[in-house]
């Protein structure tokens, strides 16, 4: 069983900081090509250099949210390393939500950053794959992996939009893999919680007591570092992984194993 992604192309979104660096970099490490998307550009050349025009790793500036820039995401990674075989929406936005503000739009935004920028570009992408494994009767298309929270189970009246778009997120991340699975191309999903993403370090400095309650409901009584959400999703992107699709795999630390009302969601 082979866990290697060497000489495959990987697209991973929300590649500027946190999770999604992490994942970049990593697949970079283990031989993949790897086009690294973010809205923030700034960030990316911080991250990884003005000068990525050419080797195993680069990065393409962009709204995802448009349909357009999606188009232009995916022509960019073709012309850069003709084709794609692995992509990771790992961008991803938290809010909190006035649960009872009738004019609270949390709830439009989360759905449209979290869930609809993932499917249109699981869409285009998937449409990609296919078309590149013409004539291609063996072996694995495509994988496509989907950053999604516990969340989407235990959630907490402050995190309802987040929540209903995770639940989505992994709604979608079955659906498409029942659709795409005539074509071997497999969807899954990796639900965190207790991982020190950007967006929960900013919660943090919002909220200091969140980290005492989220380190006092995980069994193994810590925030994770992003490298450790990694190797999960690598194991999904990998051959090793061949026969899964449509699952969501859990990386918190055993948090979602207690009392959902005991255990915040984060």
């Amino acid at each position: 069983m082979s866990f290697s992604i060497s000489g495959k192309t990987a697209i991973v979104t929300g590649s500027a900081n946190g999770i999604g660096l992490a994942i970049a970099r990593q697949f970079a490490d283990k031989g993949a090509n790897v086009m690294c998307a973010d809205m923030d550009e700034k960030a990316l050349i911080q991250q990884l250099g003005d000068k990525t025009d050419e080797g195993k790793i680069r990065y393409f500036a962009g709204d995802l949210r448009q349909r357009l820039t999606i188009a232009n995401l995916v022509s960019a990674t073709i012309d850069a390393f003709d084709g794609i075989d692995i992509l990771v929406n790992a961008s991803r936005q938290v809010m909190e939500t006035d649960a009872l503000d009738v004019d609270d739009t949390s709830v439009e935004i989360l759905l449209e950053q979290n869930l609809m920028t993932s499917l249109r570009l699981t869409q285009q992408v998937a449409r990609r794959m296919i078309k590149q494994a013409e004539g291609q009767t063996e072996g694995q298309v495509g994988s496509i992996i989907n950053l999604s929270s516990i969340a989407a189970r235990h959630t907490r009246p402050e995190l309802l939009g987040y929540s209903i778009a995770s639940a989505a997120l992994e709604q979608m991340t079955r659906s498409m893999a029942l659709a795409l699975a005539h074509d071997r191309i497999r969807v899954n999903a990796v639900a965190f919680g207790s991982v020190m993403s950007a967006s929960l370090k900013s919660s943090i400095m919002d909220h200091r007591e969140w980290r005492e309650d989220i380190e006092n409901h995980t069994p193994l009584e810590r925030i994770a570092s992003p490298s450790e959400l990694v190797d999960a999703v690598q194991f999904l992107a990998s051959e090793g992984a061949g026969f899964i699709t449509g699952e969501t795999i859990t990386v918190d630390g055993g948090r979602s194993l207690l009392d959902p009302v005991r255990a915040p969601a984060h």
